[in-house]
């Protein structure tokens, strides 16, 4: 019998976050909420007067902003404790509808300070008295071709719920709607397919299975290949449409472009992945011989190769561990961490009614919290090594910088996070190094990681690249034009050592990043920055960790790539990705060696 779940009250406190940190009591987060009614109240008191004193509804706006953070941080958490609480869900939806009045109130900021001279806001934003907001307004300026006259613009507001509709429309019917089949477990039981358990039968160790759950899921979004196409294709139109209307060259370029991105940096990625594809291929002929298979197909791709290896550990060996991997990041650094664990940052198991998964928040003036459902193994604590990453890079950036420049660019999000990673599974492959087996594990571990971040994500950004192309060159975007082309970069990608099974030509349809517009080759992009970070410190040492933390304090004081800059790695080169590719291709031949 599966056992059952405690209610958060009868967990030990020790593994619990202390929200306590952000408000010491109800009654002080009450407080904060009516002040917060009064700075909304005050901010649209400046709507129409902007011209005359740009500087002070500005910093009400960020006044109002990083109280509001603080808030959310409070009452959201609170309920990710405990969502079937009542009080919590009151709490939070009540915060909800403040943010929306918090909204609505400085809708007027962004558009009045455009309709300035642009020279006026040059000098405001050389301001040394006025520094805290030099980027915020260099941004602005930045956008100012691309802001439409004030009627057109809430015309295209207005149009955002309709814009919105095929992402509407994949959501409800991959997760409501979608009718999957019902197929054979291991032990030979009926079981229906779901999201949930698709992952997992494509690592069972039964081929059937596997190839059941393959089948199973792809022939479903083949049978409904006009809906699809025609919602995706949809999504494809609006991004076009947005990217014409506002005067944008492409709707990639209307992507990168507010977050400083060239497009040099995306294509680097196509270029230096697809130039890797033959260690993809030395990889895959690996897992093919390991798994004692003739043909290699798609479905094969998940199930582990290095069979009964497992690496189990508590919750404090696992913090331990990740400790030791970090070590090269500096003693200040560790101190950090062990502050955290003993004081209230981290919430570590999993209670009745939690939320799932993993994540790092906080807000400006407290320190950074984790949310965990810890389990004791390897993936724990990877994950955790994960999550304080985030949180370093929180730490680091608001003690060095003003509120306004102390959120990161999404660009660089997940390379804090992914260099923690780097960082422990080398220092586990170095530990290891004298067992074969357990050497082979961490090496399948990070090449697991690769081939999924890297390469598989990359093929997706070719996908999106060209899908959007095809429309802005004129050409329908129809279910045999699409799948065709998803099918072909398959076989680029994996057909030197896979069996390209036909039904992948319908995976693109259920692919839920898609209707997020040129968002995954960041993680290919991020992933591949964090191994170059990572080599570079452990070649480099104490110089290499110096620049590394300036690149953690950064905040978005710069542009994205430029704070790349300061930890060393360009992403406007080649050289990153390239590098992290050298790094996957030894990883392969240190696999056929130890297998």
């Amino acid at each position: 019998m599966a056992k059952e779940l405690k209610p958060r009250g009868e967990m030990d406190p020790r593994w619990q976050w202390r929200l306590d940190h952000i408000y010491a009591t109800e009654q002080d987060y009450e407080q904060a909420f009516q002040e917060a009614k009064r700075e909304i109240e005050a901010l649209k008191g400046y709507q129409g007067r902007v011209a005359q004193d740009p500087k002070a509804p500005i910093v009400a706006s960020d006044r109002l902003s990083c109280l509001l953070d603080r808030m959310a941080a409070y009452a959201l958490m609170h309920k990710d404790e405990d969502g079937g609480d009542p009080a919590r869900q009151a709490r939070a939806a009540k915060f909800e509808s403040l943010t929306v009045a918090a909204a609505s109130a400085g809708a007027f900021l962004s558009p009045e300070l455009l309709s300035l001279p642009v020279e006026q806001l040059e000098n405001l934003a050389a301001d040394p008295d006025f520094a805290d907001y030099s980027e915020m307004l260099r941004l602005l300026i930045r956008q100012k071709p691309h802001t439409l006259p004030a009627d057109q613009e809430q015309l295209l507001a207005a149009a955002g719920e309709v814009l919105n509709t095929p992402h509407d429309v994949f959501s409800m019917f991959n997760n409501v709607d979608l009718p999957l089949p019902v197929i054979r477990d291991e032990a030979g039981n009926e079981v229906q397919l779901t999201h949930g358990n698709f992952g997992p039968f494509l690592r069972s160790k039964d081929r059937s299975v596997r190839k059941a759950a393959f089948e199973g899921m792809h022939q479903t979004f083949r049978n409904f290949g006009a809906t699809m196409t025609a919602a995706y294709a949809g999504a494809v139109k609006g991004a076009v449409f947005a990217a014409r209307a506002r005067h944008y060259a492409s709707a990639r370029q209307a992507s990168l472009s507010p977050l400083e991105i060239p497009e040099s940096v995306y294509d680097n990625l196509l270029d230096a992945v697809e130039g890797a594809l033959p260690a993809l291929a030395e990889y895959l002929k690996i897992r093919r011989e390991k798994l004692g298979v003739e043909e290699l197909h798609l479905y094969d791709l998940y199930v582990p190769i290095i069979g009964d290896y497992e690496m189990k550990m508590t919750y404090p060996e696992a913090f331990e561990l990740v400790c030791e991997g970090l070590a090269p990041l500096g003693e200040d650094y560790i101190a950090k961490l062990r502050e955290g664990y003993k004081d209230g940052w981290i919430d570590v198991y999993e209670n009745k009614a939690k939320r799932s998964g993993a994540y790092s928040w906080g807000c400006y003036g407290v320190h950074p919290y984790v949310l965990l459902n810890h389990s004791d193994d390897l993936g724990g604590a990877m994950t955790l090594a994960h999550e304080l990453g985030h949180s370093m890079h929180t730490y680091y950036s608001n003690l060095n910088q003003p509120y306004a420049k102390s959120n990161y660019s999404l660009f660089v999000a997940e390379v804090a996070s992914t260099c923690n990673e780097v960082l422990l599974m080398r220092h586990l492959m170095k530990k290891h190094a004298d067992d074969p087996k357990a050497a082979a594990f961490l090496c399948n571990q990070l090449l697991e990681e690769f081939r999924t971040t890297v390469f598989r994500q990359t093929m997706f950004a070719a996908f999106e690249k060209e899908s959007h192309a095809m429309l802005e060159r004129g050409e329908a975007l129809t279910d045999e034009a699409l799948s065709g082309m998803y099918y072909a970069l398959n076989q680029k990608y994996y057909g030197a050592a896979c069996v390209v099974d036909q039904l992948v030509d319908a995976e693109w349809m259920r692919i839920p990043h898609f209707y997020s517009n040129f968002y995954v080759y960041q993680y290919a992009t991020g992933f591949s920055a964090a191994v170059a970070i990572a080599a570079r410190i452990l070649n480099e040492g104490e110089s290499a960790v110096k620049d590394y933390k300036k690149f953690l304090s950064a905040g978005c004081s710069v542009p994205p790539i430029e704070a790349l800059r300061y930890a060393g790695v360009d992403m406007e080169k080649p050289d990153a990705v390239r590098d992290a590719l050298k790094v996957f291709a030894q990883t392969v031949e240190d696999l056929k060696r130890l297998v």
